[in-house]
């Protein structure tokens, strides 16, 4: 089966791309140095956050595909969580936020939004991603409603924008293990959403 890149825009409307054979260089490693010094440079330079994961997504895959050791890179999810977070680099005031997670089978993420871009890439597993946007209605200003949902396999790419609402679902029978890019989030807009009684709170 083709992978696909799939972009969410802050509305939850969603669409699925086909992966150009030419779109990315595989010409020589890619090391992980060398992607974050790209996405910082690509930060630091494209002001839109829908640019800035069109100029970005590429490079998420190059890296999959030229980094065989994030294969192994992730921790074994906790029993009473269902799910782990290993960070890959970690520095002070650096502008992203670059993981891997890994999820039990059937574990589910409560329905949010991240408050920043994000890429998720799939290395193993299978995970369902739900899609949802918020009412413009004034008496009911946080109610939520669902836009569809798709499933992403081993190799698609997911791409948010800041406002994106989702939540997702491991359907695999093995974990799903992922690897998850974010910029710098704006904890004032990260939400988790309640669609039954029309409450957020931040977290």
């Amino acid at each position: 089966m083709m992978n696909r890149d799939w972009f969410v825009r802050n509305d939850g409307q969603f669409e699925a791309r086909e992966i150009l054979d030419d779109a990315v260089d595989f010409s020589s490693p890619y090391r992980l140095y060398r992607f974050l010094t790209d996405v910082e440079d690509i930060v630091e330079n494209i002001a839109d956050d829908y640019q800035r994961l069109q100029a970005i997504h590429p490079l998420v895959r190059r890296l999959l595909i030229s980094s065989s050791w994030l294969q192994g890179e992730y921790l074994e999810p906790d029993p009473d969580t269902g799910w782990a977070v290993q960070m890959l680099y970690d520095e002070p005031d650096f502008p992203l936020t670059i993981q891997t997670v890994t999820w039990l089978p059937g574990k589910v993420s409560p329905i949010h939004n991240h408050g920043t871009w994000g890429v998720v890439a799939l290395i193993s597993g299978e995970e369902k991603n739900t899609f949802w946007r918020c009412s413009h209605d004034e008496k009911l200003p946080n109610f939520i409603s669902k836009t569809g949902e798709c499933i992403l396999s081993a190799g698609d790419i997911i791409c948010l924008m800041p406002e994106a609402i989702h939540h997702v679902e491991a359907i695999a029978n093995t974990p799903t293990i992922s690897f998850n890019l974010y910029g710098e989030t704006n904890y004032q807009q990260r939400f988790e959403y309640d669609p039954l009684s029309c409450l957020v709170k931040n977290f």
